[in-house]
């Protein structure tokens, strides 16, 4: 029998709420919701109860690496409202001693290899960033935003056109993880329509 479609069910966990108008997702826990469009002629996204079923057409490889993408999408969404992210970040240097500041949406790197202008990252969106002497720890509720923010202090402290093997100077990410330690969120796929 040839299948017409590729359908995936979502079990929501407790606590959380969903709420699927045409491709626009809302989900809600804790307080807080994320609210994010996929958009595509290939997808379909249905609720039922408390769980959400993703239907994909035609049966091919696109179609199911868009659903197991948009699936991956949710699980971050639930994910980050009930447990949140957070990487940890290390100051390293070998030559000058630098510093690091929250200044309104920017973390600034003081006296990077001896540079007397300071060097700027931006913080995206609503993640927040917290500096002690040379450990900074990014957190917040959307992996993308927390993400970005460590990619873009990671950046700020790139070394350039000198022998990266001598000047190991910079900001590295050490660990990633959730806000709460310890915890971890068990989100049920299942294949076909429950």
């Amino acid at each position: 029998m040839v299948e017409k479609e590729i359908a995936m069910t979502i079990k929501l966990p407790k606590g959380v709420e969903v709420n699927a108008e045409g491709h626009v997702v809302t989900i809600k826990a804790n307080g807080e919701e994320h609210v994010r469009e996929f958009k595509s002629h290939r997808l379909n996204i249905e609720q039922k109860n408390d769980s959400l079923i993703l239907v994909g057409s035609p049966v091919n490889k696109q179609t199911r690496a868009l659903l197991m993408t948009v699936i991956a999408h949710i699980k971050n969404m639930i994910t980050g409202l009930k447990l949140g992210y957070k990487y940890d970040m290390k100051i390293t240097y070998s030559h000058f001693p630098m510093t690091a500041e929250v200044k309104d949406k920017l973390v600034q790197v003081n006296n990077f290899l001896g540079e007397k202008h300071p060097r700027s990252a931006k913080i995206v969106g609503n993640s927040v960033v917290e500096i002690k002497g040379q450990d900074i720890s990014i957190s917040g509720k959307k992996i993308e935003e927390v993400s970005q923010t460590a990619a873009n202090v990671e950046l700020a402290t790139k070394v350039k056109g000198k022998d990266i093997r001598r000047y190991t100077d910079g900001i590295f990410v050490v660990k990633k993880g959730h806000i709460e330690d310890g915890a971890e969120l068990e989100i049920e796929i299942i294949r076909g329509r429950e």
